[in-house]
C-alpha cells in the first residue's frame, strides 16, 4: 500500500474520538479517524448509553441555547432548577472520594457547558430527560440530581450525529481498522500500525490521539487488575474495548493512572448475554431500586439502597451485587411504587416474577432463602418510618430504624400486591484505570513528561473516576477532552518528522 501520512489519527469511533476528530477538523488539520468495529457496531461504549449528559448551568437561559427546540408549555411546566459549577464539583469530588484530578476536573466542569453547546453547533441536538429523570408533582415535572440532559436518539443518535458531522467536514472515518501500535521513537509518536481484514499497515501522523475506551471487554485484562469475581461479570457496552490502546501506549513508555481496580459497575438483567446487545441498548439496566428493595440469596437485604440519588449510586452498586453470593439480586417492588419504575422494566428481555402474596413471590425468587425472605420482609416493614411522607423529588428522609442495614430515603412497606421481582447481577460499563494526562490531554511518560505527539480523550483516561461517578459525566468527560485533545493535537503538526 502506499505510504500514508495525516495531520492527525483518531483512534476509536465513539463520543470522546468524534469529537477530537471535529476539534483538529476546527483547526484546519487532515484528519483520519480509525475505528476497529464494523460500521453497524461503531462508536465503542457511545452506542450503547442513553446519551444523557451531565454539564452546568445556571438556569433555563443556558439550557436554552442547548436546546432551541424548548417551548414555552414545556417550560411553563418544567422546574429544571439550576447545577451550578460548584455543585459539578462537589458531586464530582464527594463520589470519587476526593481523588478526582482537581486539575482534570477543573478543565471538565469549567468547559462542560460551552462544549455542550459546542456539540450542537456540529449538529448533536439534545433534549430534557422527561421519561427518566423528572417526576411530577402538583401537575409540574421537577428535575433532580443535577442530570437534566440527553442527545436526540440516544447514544445511537449521538455516535450518528458526531460522525455525520465529521463526514460532513472531510474527516475520513475507516470501519474494521484495529490500531496495534503506535509508531514511535525517541522523538515522539508518528502514527500507527492498522490491522484490516485484508492488510497490517502503516499510516504517518503528526500526532495520535487516542480515544478506544477501557480495558473491559478483555476478560483477562480486568480479572488481573480488577481481582477475581470480575471474570463473571457482564459487559454492558461494546465487545471491541479489550485495553489495546493501555497497552500499546504503555509499552512505549506512557504513565498509568487512575483506578485500575475499580469501574463503572451497574445492576444489570441476571441474563443478558456477555456483551451488550444493541437491538436492546441500555434497557438491561435496572435503575429504580431506590425505591423498592434489593435482596441476596440469604433473603436479606445487603445495601442502603436510599443513600443518595440513583445518579450517585447506580455506577457502585454493580460492584456490591457481584460480591453477594452467587453474583445476583433481586429487586423487589410493590404495587405503590409500580408508577415509578424505569421503562427498562418494561421489556421483553427481563428476569421478572409477579405474584399476588409474598409466600408466592418467595416461592419464585430463584436462587433465594424463602424462609429467610418473608422473615426479613416482616422485619423491614416494621422499620419503615411511615411518619415521614415520601417523595421521590427530593432525599426524603423516609428511612428505616433498626435494620442491620437501614434504608436513608424513599422507604416504603412491601406490602401491597401485585409484588415484583427482578432478578439482576453486575454490568460493567467502563474500567477506571487509565493512561496519565495533562490539562492538554498529552499522554505524560513514566518521567511525567508529555510524550510528543500522544494525546488521549475518554475512558482511556485515568484519574478522574475512582470508585464511582455521577451520572452522564461518562459523556461529559468524553466530550470536553475529545475537543481539548484534538485541538492540541494540531499544534503537533509540523513538530514530528512524518508531518513535516
Amino acid at each position: 500500500m502506499a505510504e500514508e501520512t495525516f495531520d492527525v489519527i483518531v483512534v476509536g469511533g465513539g463520543n470522546a474520538a468524534l469529537c477530537a476528530a471535529l476539534s483538529a477538523e476546527e483547526q484546519g488539520a487532515r484528519v483520519l479517524v480509525l475505528e476497529r468495529a464494523p460500521e453497524d457496531e461503531s462508536g465503542g461504549n457511545s452506542r450503547f448509553t442513553a446519551g444523557a449528559i451531565r454539564f452546568a448551568y445556571r438556569g433555563v437561559d443556558d439550557l436554552k441555547e442547548v436546546m432551541p427546540d424548548l417551548t414555552e408549555s414545556e417550560i411553563a411546566n418544567t422546574d429544571f432548577g439550576t447545577y451550578t459549577e460548584d455543585q459539578f464539583f462537589d458531586d464530582l469530588f464527594r463520589v470519587t472520594q476526593y481523588r478526582a484530578d482537581p486539575n482534570l476536573t477543573e478543565v471538565l466542569v469549567k468547559s462542560s457547558l460551552d462544549t455542550v453547546k459546542w456539540m450542537r453547533t456540529k449538529g448533536v441536538r439534545f433534549a430534557p430527560i422527561y421519561g427518566r429523570q423528572a417526576f411530577k408533582i402538583d401537575g409540574k415535572f421537577k428535575f433532580w440530581g443535577g442530570l437534566t440532559v440527553e442527545s436526540v436518539g440516544g447514544g445511537p443518535g449521538l455516535v450518528e450525529s458526531l460522525s455525520t458531522a465529521c463526514r460532513k467536514r472531510g474527516v475520513e472515518i475507516r470501519y474494521g481498522a484495529r490500531v496495534t501500535s503506535l509508531l514511535a521513537d525517541e522523538s515522539g509518536v508518528h502514527g500507527v500500525t492498522v490491522k484490516s481484514r485484508e492488510h497490517v499497515y502503516d499510516i504517518h501522523a503528526g500526532a495520535v490521539v487516542l480515544a478506544c475506551g477501557g480495558f473491559q471487554a478483555n476478560t483477562e485484562m480486568r480479572t488481573r487488575y480488577m481481582g477475581p469475581g470480575w471474570e463473571l461479570a457482564k459487559v454492558r457496552g461494546t465487545r471491541f474495548n479489550t485495553g489495546d490502546g493501555h497497552q500499546m501506549a504503555l509499552s512505549i513508555g506512557a504513565s498509568s493512572a487512575g483506578n485500575w481496580s475499580g469501574g463503572h459497575a451497574v445492576g444489570w438483567d441476571r441474563n443478558a448475554p456477555e456483551f451488550g446487545d444493541l437491538a436492546v441498548g441500555d434497557q438491561f439496566q435496572k435503575h429504580s431500586y431506590p425505591f423498592g428493595i434489593m435482596v441476596n440469596a440469604t433473603g436479606e437485604r445487603f445495601v442502603d439502597e436510599g443513600a443518595d440519588f440513583r445518579n450517585y449510586t447506580y455506577a457502585k452498586y454493580g460492584r456490591v451485587i457481584l460480591e453477594q453470593p452467587e453474583n445476583f439480586a433481586w429487586q423487589i417492588f410493590d404495587k405503590k411504587v409500580e408508577h415509578l419504575l424505569r421503562d427498562e422494566y418494561r421489556i421483553k428481555q427481563v428476569t421478572k416474577v409477579i405474584a399476588n402474596s409474598l409466600e408466592d413471590l418467595a416461592k419464585q425468587l430463584e436462587g433465594v432463602n424463602a424462609e429467610r425472605f418473608l422473615s426479613y420482609i416482616k422485619e423491614y416493614n416494621v422499620a419503615v418510618q411511615q411518619g415521614v411522607a415520601f417523595n421521590p423529588n427530593v432525599k426524603d428522609g423516609r428511612g428505616t430504624k433498626g435494620l442491620k442495614v437501614n434504608k436513608t430515603n424513599w422507604a416504603n412497606t412491601i406490602d401491597t400486591p401485585p409484588f415484583h421481582g427482578y432478578q439482576v447481577t453486575c454490568g460493567l460499563t467502563f474500567t477506571f484505570g487509565g493512561l496519565r494526562i495533562n490539562t492538554d490531554a498529552q499522554v505524560l511518560d513514566v518521567d511525567l513528561e508529555p510524550i510528543k505527539g500522544l494525546y488521549a480523550a475518554g475512558e482511556i483516561v485515568g484519574g478522574i473516576f475512582y470508585f464511582n461517578y455521577p451520572g452522564g459525566s461518562g459523556l461529559i468527560n468524553g466530550a470536553v477532552f475529545g475537543r481539548v485533545a484534538g485541538k492540541s493535537a494540531v499544534s503537533a503538526r509540523g513538530k514530528n518528522t512524518a508531518a513535516a
